[in-house]
């Protein structure tokens, strides 16, 4: 697949002024609705102005330009021509929309008001206008928002100051005269609380967002952004600190995916990949916008409703036919981490287990030191469980696992008995569980978000003043498919670990967890912490910048890697799977009329029931060892297996049949019929091409590799079956996924 690269078309904006007011509250009041495809509601956003920011530690000032209390009171802030009203896919970093007249001067811009997120209700004051004659000039403060195929329907102040008990909040036992700088103040106050009042500070939050409206803003949307702004108001400062935003998603817009699952029930989920949740709630998409939240989602009572949060939601009916859920997050973590996805999904719960269960085995010996952290946390105050005796012991965490009706069986038998020695494993390597639960989802088949790395160091473009900015490449249609980093990313860490040694490295990784959750950091402040942990004559010249250069700036095998011996060299697993491709080559290379006696022999000795019918002769007794055999492989010496034969350049079709009935190679998981797959195209094996036909229609992220293999060999046949799979799958395939397999075909 090569695809040219079109910086303007994708580089992802950036476009919220993170450096002069930030998010850090959002409380979101929504309905779901399957018929028409939407998500609408309310949500409200509690700001803190670029003054009263604490200043950013460590390598987050990289990531951060923080302006001045000048720079938020100039009267002629920088703003940069956005040329977006017909443009979805070139921008500059800027704002524009809004047309700041002088006394006496005309409006000339564009009328044509064709904006992408625009969708107003009557009488609502919006999109082009000037600004009050009274400010004689001087420009008023924009927020902007990043937003992206949303209709926004109004924006309202909110005035805080007249939900009950608010007083607590302000310097006066009364509330006599309400004014902006009060209610700005309330919210300051709300947004500061100390950690250990999270609880009251979540219960007025829910208050404040249900107050009654204090005036309308002005508003107006281009294509990727929010532009809000209230007369008078001309620094962050004088900007309402909390803000509703009534907007309702469009069934296109690219944060959310309407789909069916594997038992065909309709269901909805955030992909969070290329966009994020701009098209699911205006927000502050750079991550140095961190910020807590809470949720109230109402559906359909048939449907359950997930989300990330810190309490295991359970449904309230609110009438017949409908419930809400109520999640709430008091970690700052960005925008971005917010997810979602409502369906008719089953809860899988365990079965009561045995002592004796492999799957409670303890995979690690018991941490040694106290998990607390001494001394304090870096990160800005929150209810953190590395201060908590309690959690800190706790190997695992209350988890939930859901899944589609007809995938509960296997999910009882693998997935349900796997996750506790899982989550033992993560807290004897890296300690406390920073999270207080977990819930885990079998994603619909059209999940498409295999790769969400941004690899471009600290760099993501050139950043304004007003801490917009733009994430390179962050729009390329083959983003999501890309497995590049994360392979690259595998190889270096095993590179450190056998440089450090696994003591060491494990130590370094506890480390990591503990010096750094709950911040933002970049790549290279890990590998610093590691390489300060290897003694100065092992280091051998190694240092982040040598490692940025060979595995991160550099295409192809990293240098260290050229001429190191094979991965896996001195494993027994590894061993194991190179003797069984020894034996199937000995097998394939057999002549043909002795393969066909051999397959007519093992037809007689393996009967339905696996009973001997006759004496077998020493090839088909072979071949029966090799059966028995496929039941002590684990599923990734599968995967070895088949790669180590897909290197073969040539594989007979009986040889592809015995290892099909050898292994039972259609009912294993994703990743080993991902390489049965790609054995069958390659050698044109058409008894397998119904192999193909139901993973391009179960694994449709997965299978978007495959529409490429079975175009590129220029098979009749197999070209006419990929075109026919897309036909199918196309309607159900996100946007990206289904642009890029129509490059390929058409």
């Amino acid at each position: 697949m090569d695809i040219k690269l079109d910086p303007a078309r994708d580089d992802l904006p950036l476009m919220a002024n993170t450096s002069h007011i930030l998010v850090k509250h959002y409380v979101l009041d929504l309905d779901v609705n399957f018929e028409s495809r939407v998500i609408e509601g309310t949500i409200v956003l509690f700001f803190e102005d670029g003054n009263r920011f604490k200043p950013q530690t460590g390598s987050t000032k990289e990531t951060c330009q923080l302006a001045s209390k000048e720079a938020c009171k100039s009267g002629t802030p920088e703003l940069c021509h956005l040329p977006v009203p017909n443009a979805r896919t070139t921008f500059n970093v800027g704002y524009n929309d809004f047309i700041i007249c002088d006394k006496g001067e005309e409006d000339t811009s564009d009328k044509d008001g064709n904006h992408d997120n625009q969708e107003q209700a009557p009488g609502i004051s919006s999109s082009k206008y000037c600004c009050d004659t009274e400010n004689h000039g001087r420009e008023d403060f924009l927020v902007v928002l990043d937003c992206c195929d949303l209709s926004v329907l109004k924006v309202e102040e909110v005035d805080v100051a007249a939900v009950q008990g608010i007083e607590k909040f302000t310097r006066s036992s009364k509330l006599t005269v309400v004014s902006k700088e009060l209610r700005n103040e309330i919210v300051h106050e709300l947004v500061t609380l100390p950690a250990d009042h999270w609880r009251e500070q979540l219960d007025y939050f829910a208050r404040c967002s249900q107050a009654p409206s204090c005036g309308e803003l002005f508003f107006d949307t281009d294509a990727w952004s929010l532009q809000i702004k209230k007369t008078g108001a001309q620094t962050a400062t004088d900007f309402p600190h909390a803000i509703r935003i009534y907007y309702k998603t469009r069934p296109e817009g690219q944060s959310v995916t309407w789909t069916s699952d594997q038992s065909g029930r309709p269901c909805v989920y955030t992909m969070g990949s290329p966009i994020n949740n701009r098209a699911l709630f205006p927000c502050q998409e750079p991550p140095v916008a961190m910020s807590t939240w809470q949720a109230t989602v109402r559906a359909a009572a048939s449907f359950v409703v997930l989300m990330s949060g810190e309490n295991s939601a359970k449904p309230t009916q609110l009438h017949e036919g409908c419930s809400s859920w109520h999640y709430y997050v008091t970690m700052p973590m960005p925008a971005s981490t917010f997810a979602i996805a409502v369906g008719c999904w089953t809860e899988v719960k365990p079965e009561a287990c045995s002592s004796g269960d492999p799957a409670m085995e303890r995979p690690f010996p018991p941490p040694e030191t106290d998990c607390r952290c001494v001394g304090g946390c870096g990160h800005t105050e929150y209810p953190c469980r590395f201060q908590d005796a309690v959690a800190t012991t706790q190997e695992t965490i209350p988890h939930r696992v859901f899944a589609p009706g007809c995938l509960e069986g296997v999910c009882q038998e693998t997935l349900v008995r796997l996750l506790p020695a899982c989550l033992l494993a993560a807290h004897a390597v890296l300690g406390t569980h920073p999270f207080s639960r977990l819930d885990v989802l079998v994603v619909p088949a059209n999940f498409s978000s295999l790769g969400m790395a941004r690899p471009s160091k600290e760099r993501t473009g050139h950043v304004s003043d007003s801490g917009a900015s733009v994430v390179k490449h962050g729009l390329s249609p083959e983003k999501p498919f890309m497995q590049v980093h994360y392979l690259k990313g595998y190889f270096l860490l095993r590179f450190l670990a056998r440089r450090l040694g696994q003591e060491t490295y494990f130590s370094c990784l506890r480390k990591f967890v503990h010096k750094f959750h709950g911040q933002l950091i970049l790549s290279q402040d890990f590998l610093q912490m590691l390489l300060e942990s290897i003694p100065e004559e092992k280091r051998l010249e190694l240092s982040v910048e040598n490692i940025f250069q060979d595995w991160l700036e550099s295409s192809g095998i990293p240098k260290p890697l050229q001429g190191a011996r094979p991965a896996g060299a001195d494993c027994g697993l590894v061993r194991r799977v190179d003797a069984e491709v020894t034996r199937w080559m000995q097998l394939d290379r057999r002549p043909r009329k002795r393969r066909r006696r051999q397959e007519e022999e093992e037809e007689e000795v393996v009967s339905e029931k696996g009973s001997c019918c006759t004496a077998p002769s020493g090839n088909s007794w072979s071949l029966r060892r090799m059966q028995r055999r496929r039941a002590s492989l684990l599923p990734d010496q599968l995967v070895l297996l088949l790669e180590r034969l897909l290197e073969e350049k040539t594989l007979t079709h009986p040889t592809l049949q015995a290892l099909q009935r050898t292994y039972h190679l259609h009912e294993q998981d994703a990743e080993v019929r991902h390489r049965w797959c790609e054995l069958i195209v390659k050698h044109k094996y058409t008894r397998g091409y119904g192999h193909v036909e139901r993973f391009l229609w179960e694994d449709q992220a997965m299978g978007v590799y495959l529409y490429g293999e079975l175009m590129v060999g220029e098979d009749a046949r197999q070209q006419q079956l990929a075109r026919r799979c897309f036909e199918r799958a196309r309607g159900q395939m996100d946007r990206a996924s289904a642009e890029l397999v129509a490059e390929m075909l058409f």
